[in-house]
């Protein structure tokens, strides 16, 4: 994997995030479900597509760019850090992605979907994506811009942890990527106006059954 994750392969860092997103279900699921800790993340049943499907499918049909996945990597951390009672588990893990994969979006790109978009990619109702947007707004303190550096580390952690995966050594970056270093900023995502709708056809999922 290349030193930078602006420079990796989304497809490549969402095998990476969906292996760590199946350690903690397979974890929080061994655990027993509290009276009161169930939440708006929480579905009756685990959705009929798996996970690495599902964020797969945001992937290509989101646009999701590695800023955009580590963003929500970092948010599982931090909501579950705010929101006690909530925990990646088979019942939640679907919402909270396609919830997470919105705000990022909104929150670090020029350019995104609609909501509109976003919910049939997710295979939930536009007003359920709504009010589990605002949900996850509020218990995240509407903080959700990561740092930079946090990313990287965050970048890090998940190719270490990996299977199959291994960083490129600085040399060799440095060999391949000395025209870059003039790039002083470069936006997370290409500017190209906001609020879009997408034009291509989406091969429908359903999770509105709770």
């Amino acid at each position: 994997m290349p030193l930078k994750y602006e420079d990796c392969d989304v497809k490549d860092l969402g095998v990476l995030v969906s292996d760590m997103l199946l350690e903690l279900v397979r974890h929080n699921d061994s655990l027993p479900l509290k009276d009161g800790q169930l939440t708006r993340f929480h579905s009756r049943a685990p959705p009929g597509i798996s996970i690495s499907d599902y964020l797969n499918r945001l992937i290509t049909h989101a646009s999701l760019t590695p800023p955009l996945l580590l963003s929500m990597v970092y948010y599982i951390d931090r909501l579950c850090a705010l929101y006690p009672v909530f925990t990646i588990s088979s019942l939640t893990v679907h919402r909270f992605l396609i919830a997470a994969a919105t705000v990022a979006a909104k929150g670090l790109s020029d350019s995104f979907w609609t909501n509109n978009t976003y919910a049939r990619v997710g295979g939930v109702t536009t007003r359920e994506l709504a009010l589990l947007e605002l949900e996850f707004l509020e218990k995240m303190q509407w903080r959700i811009v990561p740092k930079p550096e946090v990313l990287r580390d965050y970048y890090k952690s998940l190719v270490e942890r990996g299977e199959g995966y291994v960083m490129e050594k600085e040399d060799d970056d440095n060999d391949t990527n000395d025209d870059t270093n003039d790039d002083i900023s470069t936006p997370v995502t290409s500017s190209s106006g906001k609020g879009k709708e997408s034009e291509e056809p989406v091969k429908e999922v359903d999770m509105t059954e709770r």
